[in-house]
């Protein structure tokens, strides 16, 4: 599925929900932000080895899948809200790493 394709099922699925009051870029951004938290703590207090294996476990594999989908929905919702071409800023981001990190 594009990028784009999963922008507009959620916004259908706010839209349905009358979400839209609440989803202005500062609640965005608020809720972007504690999901990455919340995919941290996933991780918060393993090993370097136990983080490596972590998704050999079904269980926190579950968890951090979900977790990571909740970073992935509200930043592609932040992106409608606000209008920004996630795959252009991609690739421009890319073509300024290009330059910054020339390779080895």
């Amino acid at each position: 599925m594009s990028i784009k394709a999963l922008q507009d099922q959620l916004a259908d699925f706010a839209d349905r929900r009358d979400w839209g009051p609440f989803h202005t870029p500062r609640n965005l951004v608020l809720a972007l932000t504690g999901e990455v938290g919340e995919l941290a703590a996933e991780y918060q207090w393993l090993t370097e080895d136990e983080a490596a294996k972590a998704m050999d476990d079904p269980e926190q594999a579950q968890a951090i899948r979900l977790e990571m989908a909740d970073v992935l929905i509200y930043l592609l919702r932040l992106a409608t809200v606000t209008g920004v071409d996630l795959e252009a800023a991609v690739r421009e981001k890319m073509a300024i790493n290009e330059s910054r990190f020339p390779p080895a």
